[in-house]
């Protein structure tokens, strides 16, 4: 961690150069003393310490400079380091401007120049004002800062890529911190382009997209080998589990996941009947232990990063991503998982990051503390979600179209919720109407039974309603069901004929498709668990088939 600073500033050079020799003398083992020539230079220099992140300890200015008055400075700077301790420096007939200073700005303390000898007219003042100041700060971060309102749903984007991806950040409540606000008011005029991202080099992204912002904080995006021999594609359960074992078995083995590794699973709060976790394992947890050891088996892991085709080059696998590049591999696995169903309802998009989100949206647990908030859905997922909540919430209302709690969600879910009491559950309910302008307000709901309907007011609306096979890059490549999920084995040999275009003398593997060397496993393929660990066990057996195909290269 870097010193603190310490900043003097005054307009004569001979003065100024004095002051910095006894504060370096006194202070250098624990502060870093800067020194500036000018009020409004200062300033300068004050507004690039905060976008840095650095802590200011103390401010020892000169009252009577040209330009720019240490009055006047100092009125300025405290709105970035309103904890900052404030000297300022007086000569003899200035004592009256130093008291108006102390009424004006809460001045700390002024001394008279001279000060001769520091050891008892300096360094006992500056030591007690900096002890206190030192009391008083909290340890500065030292990472990415994300400075937003609970309005942007651009700012709400950004911190859910990051904790999606486990990446660690600091959130900005630019309602609530006047000192972060007035720095990104220089960025952004008005706030009308959020979030401004402070990186800790100094630099800042205005409202970024997420791959901006990946590459910035050097997230790989591109894979540092043009060939490989083995795929996966999709990050999810089945995903990292088939890159740890493909990558332990010693394939050269890529994974591509185009927003964060974990999947859906990895938006869970708590997934508690996962072999191995008798006190459960939240998925970000789970998603960071898997991405840890697939790399330490040598795995690689791009992401963000979309896969646009993937095309047959016998005897190679070739697969095309967003930013044109291509990777080669004798075989691929295809894990791509699910994506979420949109709820419709008149309204409901314009407020998705403003109250609205889809899965459990972690990181708003401490916006919603003290508050009601809603849960759509009955799958384990919204039971998972609805537990989560109930740790900050005052209240979670679950919304279930369906006349019964147990129809699509695990038995322990069920008994958890009920014996939990903050939860309540709306059955035979759907939701037919949101109000708020700039944040979600409230919502109608509909019994389908009585025909009562009502406005509910809610800070938050979480979205569980279902999902759909991520599979429409596999048009035309492979052979989907009508639901669109993937067709394997022996789903692909009918009256004991091959699928079109089946070249090897033999059915297709277990877990392969309808192209040979192209593998599915997980939530996407026709016939999975839809169960993280059955999805982990067809990525960690799929490999098994890889290995086989591969002897017939």
């Amino acid at each position: 961690m870097s010193k603190p600073v310490v900043l003097v500033v005054d307009d004569e050079p001979d003065v100024l150069n004095a002051i910095e020799r006894d504060l370096r003398s006194h202070l250098r083992t624990d502060y870093r003393i800067v020194k500036v020539g000018s009020g409004t230079e200062a300033l300068d220099v004050v507004r690039q310490l905060k976008q840095r992140a650095a802590d200011v300890a103390l401010f020892m200015v000169d009252e009577r400079m040209p330009g720019m008055t240490g009055t006047q400075f100092l009125i300025e700077a405290i709105v970035l380091y309103p904890e900052a301790r404030k000297v300022l420096l007086t000569a003899y007939a200035d004592t009256e401007t130093a008291i108006t200073a102390i009424n004006k700005i809460g001045l700390d303390q002024y001394l008279t120049k001279p000060w001769d000898p520091p050891s008892e007219r300096l360094y006992p003042i500056l030591d007690e004002l900096l002890a206190e100041w030192a009391t008083r700060v909290r340890p500065r971060w030292e990472g990415v800062r994300v400075a937003g309102t609970a309005l942007s749903a651009e700012s709400f984007a950004v911190k859910d890529f990051l904790s999606s991806n486990i990446y660690p950040y600091q959130w900005i409540d630019l309602d609530r911190d006047a000192a972060m606000r007035e720095l990104a008011l220089l960025h952004s005029p008005d706030l009308k382009r959020l979030p401004v991202v402070f990186l800790p080099d100094g630099s800042v992204l205005v409202q970024p997209d997420v791959r901006s912002l990946a590459e910035r904080i050097g997230m790989r995006l591109t894979p540092s080998m043009p060939f490989c021999d083995l795929i996966v594609i999709g990050g999810g359960p089945a995903g990292l589990a088939g890159a740890v074992y493909g990558a332990s078995e010693g394939l050269r083995t890529v994974l591509v996941e185009s927003h964060a590794p974990g999947g859906q699973a990895g938006t869970s709060s708590q997934i508690e009947n996962y072999l191995g976790f008798p006190s459960g394992i939240s998925g970000s947890e789970l998603s960071r232990r898997a991405v840890a050891q697939a790399r330490r088996f040598g795995a690689e892991i791009v992401a963000p990063q979309e896969v646009v085709e993937i095309r047959r080059d016998d005897p190679y696998r070739v697969v095309k991503l967003s930013d044109g590049s291509e990777l080669s591999s004798y075989a691929v696995i295809l894990a791509p998982g699910m994506e979420v169903r949109r709820l419709d309802v008149p309204g409901l998009d314009r407020l998705v990051g403003a109250g609205v989100f889809y899965g459990a949206a972690m990181t708003e647990a401490a916006a919603v503390r003290g508050q009601d908030v809603m849960v759509i859905g009955g799958a384990n997922s919204a039971g998972q979600g609805a537990m989560f909540f109930s740790r900050y919430a005052r209240r979670v209302t679950m919304v279930l179209r369906g006349g019964s709690l147990g129809a699509g969600m695990s038995q322990y879910l069920v008994d958890r919720i009920q014996a939990t009491p903050n939860i309540e559950v709306r059955l035979n309910t759907r939701v037919t109407g949101v109000s708020g302008e700039a944040r979600l307000g409230s919502v109608c709901l509909a019994n389908d039974v009585t025909g009562e309907s009502v406005d509910e007011p809610t800070c938050g609306l979480f979205i569980f309603i279902g999902t759909a096979p991520r599979t429409q890059m596999l048009s035309g490549l492979v052979q989907l069901d009508q639901q669109g999920f993937i067709l394997t084995g022996p789903d692909l040999v009918g009256d004991g004929r091959r699928p079109r275009g089946w070249m090897p003398d033999r059915d297709p593997f277990l877990f392969e498709t309808s192209v040979p060397g192209v593998f599915a496993a997980g939530d996407a393929r026709s016939g999975s668990g839809k169960r993280v660990a059955s999805a982990v066990g067809e990525g960690s057996a799929t490999v098994r088939l890889v290995h086989s195909y591969l002897a017939t290269v």
